[in-house]
C-alpha cells in the first residue's frame, strides 16, 4: 500500500509497438512493465499500425497489473494517471488514451496528457534524479532526432536548437540494415554487426557538418543513400557487412555527439542528456562519454531498459506535472499524432469538440 505524500502516478505509453505501464511517486520508479509486439512486425520489416493497435488492446490491462504487482500496489493506490497523447500512431495512441480515461474516471483521479518525447527526457530522472536547469538534451530515436535546451521540464517551454530535416538516426539504421540484409529492428542489428567491423573501413559522409551548414540540424537521408550505394557496388560478391555497419554507426555517432557537445559549449550548459531508443547504441554512448569528458561536460544517459518506449517515462512526466501543480487534462482530451514538442504536457482537444465550442461562442 502506498504511504502518505505525493500521489502515485500511473503512466501509460502506447505510441508505437510497445505497451508500457509505470508507477512513479516523488521521482522514484516503483514498478513498470512493457509488452512489445515487435516480433509480429519483424516479418514486414517495420511497424504495421493495425497490428500495433490490436496488440495494445490485448496487452494494456495485463501490463498495468504487472506494474502494480512489481510495485506491491493495488489500483486503489493510484492517485493520478498520465498517458501519451502524441506523437505516434493514431490507432495505437487511441487505445492508450481510452484505457487511461477509463482508469482515471473509474478511480476518480486526475488525468494528464503527456508528450511522448518529453517522456524520453524525463526517463533520465528516474535513474539520475532531477534534471539540471538548464541542460542540453539530445533525443535520438526511430522517428526523431533533436537538440533541445531544457529548463524546468514541467513548467517551461522546450527550446529546439535543431531537429532532423528528413530521416532520423534510428530510421537510417532501420533502412540501411534492410539493405545490408540484417533483421528488423535495424538499430540493435547494426550495433551487433559493428562489433566485428572496422569503423574506418568506409568513408561515409557526415551530413550537415560543413562551416555553412545548420550547426544543430540533422539529416540522415544522404547517409542512408550513401550506404545503399556502397552496398550496390558489391553486387555479385560478398558484402562486408561488419565493416559497413561499423562505419555507418561511426558516422551517425560522430554527427550526433559532435553537434551536441558544440551546443553545450555555445550555450554554456554543463550537462548533456542523451535519450531515446538510439541512446542504447553502444558507439553513441561511448563516443558521447569520450567527448563530454574531454570538454568537461557531465553526461547523463538512462539505463538501457529506460531508453526504449516505456510507461515509466510517461509516469515520470505525470509525477513532475502533479508536483508542479499543473492543471489536469480536460474531459475531452484527445490525441495529436504529429504533435510538436513545445511543453511536456500535451492536452489536445478533439477537433469536433473545438468546433462545437466555437459555434456555441
Amino acid at each position: 500500500m502506498a504511504s502518505p505524500g505525493s500521489p502515485v502516478v500511473l503512466g501509460i505509453e502506447s505510441s508505437c509497438d510497445e505497451t508500457g505501464a509505470g508507477l512513479v511517486r516523488d521521482g522514484k520508479l516503483l514498478g513498470h512493465a512493457v509488452a512489445s509486439s515487435m516480433d509480429e512486425h519483424a516479418r514486414y520489416g517495420g511497424v504495421v499500425p493495425e497490428i500495433a493497435a490490436r496488440a495494445h488492446v490485448h496487452s494494456l490491462t495485463p501490463v498495468v497489473h504487472r506494474a502494480l504487482d512489481e510495485a506491491g500496489l493495488t489500483m486503489a493506490d493510484i492517485g493520478a494517471v498520465a498517458v501519451t497523447t502524441g506523437p505516434g500512431l493514431s490507432g495505437a495512441l487511441q487505445v492508450g488514451l481510452a484505457g487511461a480515461k477509463g482508469l482515471a474516471y473509474g478511480l476518480g483521479v486526475p488525468l494528464y496528457g503527456v508528450h511522448h518525447l518529453a517522456g524520453h527526457v524525463a526517463a533520465d530522472t528516474l535513474e539520475h534524479g532531477p534534471l539540471p536547469n538548464p541542460c542540453m538534451v539530445l533525443i535520438v530515436s526511430g522517428g526523431h532526432t533533436s537538440l533541445l535546451l531544457v529548463r524546468d521540464l514541467a513548467r517551461d517551454p522546450i527550446v529546439h536548437l535543431g531537429d532532423t530535416l528528413d530521416d532520423a538516426a534510428g530510421e537510417c539504421f532501420d533502412k540501411v540494415a534492410r539493405v545490408f540484409g540484417l533483421p528488423y529492428p535495424g538499430g540493435p542489428a547494426i550495433d551487433r554487426a559493428a562489433r566485428e567491423g572496422d569503423p574506418k573501413a568506409v568513408a561515409f559522409p557526415r551530413p550537415l557538418t560543413g562551416p555553412r551548414d545548420d550547426p544543430y540540424g540533422f539529416s540522415f537521408s544522404g547517409l542512408k543513400t550513401a550506404a545503399a550505394r556502397w552496398a550496390e557496388r558489391h553486387t555479385g560478391q560478398e558484402l562486408p557487412v561488419a565493416d559497413g555497419a561499423a562505419s555507418l554507426q561511426e558516422a551517425v555517432a560522430d554527427v550526433l555527439t559532435r553537434k551536441a557537445v558544440a551546443a553545450c559549449k555555445e550555450h554554456g550548459v554543463g550537462t548533456l542528456v542523451v535519450v531515446g531508443g538510439v541512446a542504447a547504441n553502444s558507439r553513441v554512448r561511448s563516443l558521447a562519454e569520450e567527448r563530454c569528458q574531454k570538454a568537461g561536460i557531465a553526461l547523463r544517459v538512462p539505463p538501457l531498459r529506460l531508453c526504449t518506449d516505456n510507461g515509466a517515462m510517461i509516469a515520470a512526466v505525470g509525477d513532475l506535472l502533479v508536483r508542479a501543480g499543473s492543471a489536469p487534462a480536460p474531459l475531452d482530451l484527445s490525441i495529436d499524432p504529429s504533435a510538436p514538442l513545445e511543453y511536456a504536457a500535451l492536452h489536445p482537444v478533439a477537433r469536433a469538440a473545438r468546433a462545437a465550442a466555437a459555434t456555441a461562442a
